[in-house]
């Protein structure tokens, strides 16, 4: 059976570390250390797949323990897993500091993401997907390739353009149908401060030509801007452990809701914020997505906001 949902991207093996503060320059602070699987992409696509969607990732590792460690985990989550290897390459790795507050700072090491080409995402990988997420952390080629491949075959294209730097390549914004950025990273879309106010933000987002744009506000919720115009989706106050992950696992939950929901935005949109909102109540980023069950028990909780 083919997939709803492709994700085109980033594996990650996570090293994270929790501290009750974060190091200043040159100190050194004592804290607990947990390893496990993330990446933007991957984290998207176990978001994706635990929310109910058939799921696709398609990625590179290299040859080494972690690697394999890829594969075994992703298929473990039900996923389908095609992960080139690349010789003489490292998985991508990243360090994760956490401190008291549940705030993050990240360094990621991309590895063998960055070299992920053409042929590593062949047509036949793409034809009959319904949704098609590529985010910043492979390489630009592969983005533009993987979306020209869901324009021939008429799936929708996700774009979350983080981690968000200067290399991005702006033309895979005329191949996007929806677009969904966090606050710091529409400004550097945009190139300039919103202004006051979400009527502002969604005035500025229509300048950058994508269908649909949902500004993901960590507990304000998000945006849902499109050409006819613009919505607000009340945020969650959750008890936060872990806020890493997060944006994961709103595109993740907000693509498996895309599918179920038959194209409904805002539906869709809820449905991922209630995934994000859960996923900060536990540690980790791919080990803290939810299951559509906790979602929709989530929702259901909430006064006349349970799907439908």
């Amino acid at each position: 059976m083919k997939p709803s949902i492709v994700v085109v991207g980033s594996f990650v093996k996570d090293l994270s570390f929790r501290c009750g503060r974060f190091p200043r320059a040159g100190e050194t602070v004592i804290g607990a250390f947990a390893a496990g699987p993330g990446g933007k992409g991957s984290n998207q696509a176990v978001a994706a797949a635990r929310a109910g969607a058939r799921t696709r990732f398609v990625g590179a590792v290299g040859s080494d323990p972690f690697g394999a460690e890829a594969a075994q985990f992703l298929r473990s989550e039900g996923i389908d897993a095609r992960l080139a290897a690349k010789r003489g390459m490292a998985t991508g790795a990243a360090a994760i500091l956490v401190d008291r507050a549940s705030q993050n700072e990240i360094i990621v090491a991309i590895g063998a993401s960055a070299a992920i080409t053409p042929k590593d995402v062949p047509a036949a990988l793409i034809r009959g997907a319904r949704v098609v997420i590529c985010q910043g952390e492979a390489n630009a080629r592969i983005n533009l390739h993987a979306f020209r491949l869901a324009r021939r075959f008429g799936a929708t294209t996700i774009l979350n353009p983080a981690p968000m730097g200067p290399g991005f390549d702006r033309r895979i914004l005329a191949l996007t149908d929806i677009l969904i950025p966090n606050e710091t990273e529409f400004a550097a879309l945009t190139r300039r401060a919103p202004g006051r106010g979400l009527r502002a933000v969604h005035r500025l987002g229509r300048l950058l030509g994508v269908p649909t744009i949902i500004v993901t506000m960590g507990r304000g919720g998000c945006l849902v801007s499109t050409e006819a115009g613009w919505t607000a989706i009340t945020g969650h106050r959750v008890r936060a452990v872990d806020t890493t992950g997060a944006g994961d696992a709103f595109v993740g939950g907000f693509a498996a809701g895309l599918v179920r929901f038959d194209g409904d935005l805002l539906k869709a949109a809820r449905f991922g914020n209630a995934a994000a909102a859960l996923s900060v109540t536990r540690p980790g980023t791919a080990p803290s997505m939810p299951q559509r069950r906790e979602i929709d028990r989530f929702l259901r909780a909430l006064p006349g906001a349970g799907p439908s």
